[in-house]
């Protein structure tokens, strides 16, 4: 089976300073958390496969492919402080925006595809604030309107920077909810995540990053204390890191 997702050789840096170091590693299908010490390079990691910053050597892979032969097949959640939230659309708005590949460029949004978006608002619990401007929902409401878009697009791999980070409960386990769902219909999902205490209870695989892969693989076989203390540098408590 092709991997959903891989990258070889791949380094980044910001004003000559390395973030991330001749990055080698194949995902596996399934739910993946990608973890690690701020500085890391876990949401670079994203951002350079997806081109959204220039990488200093290497490539990414999506199914196999460049990232313009696959581009249908992925959705990105990026994270919250990256949205522009004073933006004057609705929460159906921003998650229609997701089906404007399937539309044509000219008109309004068809029928078929705002029932598409709403429907997708409905599984993440928002059935009732789609026409809510998004500034005006709550962080954790944000994020699932976020969230709904990603899975409006119809992706076959969802690359999610940062999701739960100072959500509410109900976001975050609606956010884990939909991990499960996705997972049973056969879709990746590579998470960059913080909290370690819902590792072991939720993902398939892990990549510990510090700069460089400290660990990948299983979480029974990677996710490990040692793995954990060489990447942030002694061993965090296990409920969050």
């Amino acid at each position: 089976m092709t991997a959903p997702f891989s990258v070889s050789g791949l380094s980044v840096s910001y004003a000559g300073r390395p973030a991330l170091r001749d990055v080698t590693w194949e995902a596996a299908p399934g739910l993946t958390a990608i973890l690690g010490p701020n500085g890391a390079g876990k949401s670079t990691l994203l951002k350079a496969a997806l081109g959204l910053i220039p990488a200093d050597s290497g490539e990414a892979r999506f199914f196999g492919l460049p990232l313009d032969q696959a581009r249908a097949r992925v959705a990105y959640l990026p994270q919250r402080a990256s949205v522009d939230w004073d933006f004057p659309a609705s929460a159906l708005d921003i998650v229609a925006m997701a089906r404007l590949p399937r539309m044509r460029w000219w008109g309004s949004v068809p029928r078929a595809e705002r029932e598409m978006a709403r429907a997708a608002l409905a599984s993440v619990g928002l059935a009732d604030f789609a026409d809510r401007q998004i500034g005006r929902l709550s962080g954790g409401q944000q994020q699932r309107v976020f969230l709904a878009r990603a899975l409006a697009q119809g992706a076959d791999l969802f690359l999610m920077d940062e999701p739960m980070a100072a959500v509410d409960a109900v976001t975050e386990q609606t956010i884990l909810g939909v991990l499960h769902d996705l997972a049973r219909e056969g879709k990746s999902v590579l998470m960059v995540h913080h909290d370690l205490s819902l590792i072991t209870a939720h993902f398939d695989q892990v990549l510990i990053l510090a700069g460089g892969v400290i660990a990948a693989g299983p979480v029974g076989e990677a996710f490990t204390d040692a793995s954990i203390a060489r990447a942030f540098g002694g061993l965090p408590g296990r409920p969050a890191a």
